[in-house]
């Protein structure tokens, strides 16, 4: 039932070191001796990683020509994987190609609406007029809203930047992936002002990871199960710097104090599987070369991931 999609791209973050996020959790895994990775079938998406070496033209929307071409490629393997029957589980280095996945997910499906799961620190809705770094891993929300946020303009993007970027906003098929009130943060805790007037305008929901301890994680999955209802299919997207940085690791580019424990993410996880909806779930941002751990930040992400696998296999 599980195909796994392995995209070790990083030229959409600020940090390198994600790509060998997959190469680690693989790690993990045969240091546990467990065979999962020989137990489902995978594809490997090509990169363009070697572009780092190479000058950046886009300050407001770094290396976007490849990231766009990036996107394209784990779009074209989700939506393959998709029409062969498989469940797609994605395993990522930066968090900019979940638009490919979203773009895939929907091109597969046309007229299935889709509910979005953002399970990460970060809103991810910026756009090359409001980001303050110009790194696209903070933008791939604002892509699949098809939003661009002119209202909080900061920057002056030139027209080649601006071209590349509505070209990314409808990659697969055109227009938006998702609409605001089918998109859920859990998690989220970091953002900017331009991000937070996105969420405020469109009643974005979030829940913060205190909040939900106070009012009962599960209360707070029912209530996003509930707002989900009209979705067809739900879309989770797991970045790594929504769990806690000083009890699990520093192994992710932006790492973010008080998140989620590995077991709160397993447990949103696994609520959301039993509506049944759930058609794609992606992994992201696991950085080795900033672990301060070890392997810690894989080790963490392979046990989310293997149990996960085993409650879709119940499915089957």
């Amino acid at each position: 039932m599980i195909k796994i999609i392995k995209n070790r791209s990083d030229i959409g973050a600020g940090t390198r070191g994600s790509d060998m996020g997959i190469d680690a959790i693989e790690i993990a895994a045969i240091n546990q001796n467990n065979d999962f990775f020989h137990r489902h079938l995978f594809l490997d998406v090509a990169t363009h990683n070697e572009s780092i070496y190479q000058k950046n033209t886009n300050d407001f929307a770094k290396r976007i020509e490849q990231v766009k071409e990036q996107c394209q490629r784990v779009a074209n393997a989700v939506t393959s994987t998709i029409h062969e029957g498989y469940f797609p589980l994605v395993l990522s280095g930066d968090h900019s190609s979940a638009l490919g996945t979203m773009s895939g997910i929907k091109a597969a499906n046309p007229d299935k609406r889709l509910g979005v799961i953002w399970i990460d620190a970060h809103a991810d809705l910026h756009s090359p007029f409001t980001s303050p770094s110009g790194n696209i891993h903070g933008m791939p929300l604002a892509a699949a809203l098809n939003m661009d946020h002119i209202e909080s303009q900061i920057n002056e993007p030139s027209n080649a930047t601006i071209s590349q970027w509505d070209i990314l906003k409808n990659i697969s098929i055109p227009g938006p992936k998702v609409v605001p009130s089918d998109l859920i943060y859990f998690g989220l805790r970091d953002y900017e002002s331009a991000e937070k007037n996105i969420i405020d305008q469109y009643h974005i929901q979030f829940y913060k990871v205190e909040e939900m301890r106070q009012k009962g994680l599960l209360d707070c999955i029912q209530e996003a199960i509930q707002q989900l209802n009209s979705c067809d299919q739900i879309y989770i997207s797991f970045d790594v710097d929504s769990m806690d940085c000083d009890t699990v690791s520093y192994g992710t580019g932006t790492p973010v104090p008080v998140g989620f424990s590995s077991e709160e993410i397993t447990q949103i996880i696994a609520q959301f599987l039993l509506t049944e909806k759930v058609c794609c779930i992606e992994f992201a941002e696991i950085n080795p070369l900033l672990d301060n751990k070890g392997n810690k930040m894989a080790e963490t992400a392979f046990l989310v991931l293997d149990q996960i696998a085993n409650r879709l296999n119940l499915f089957n």
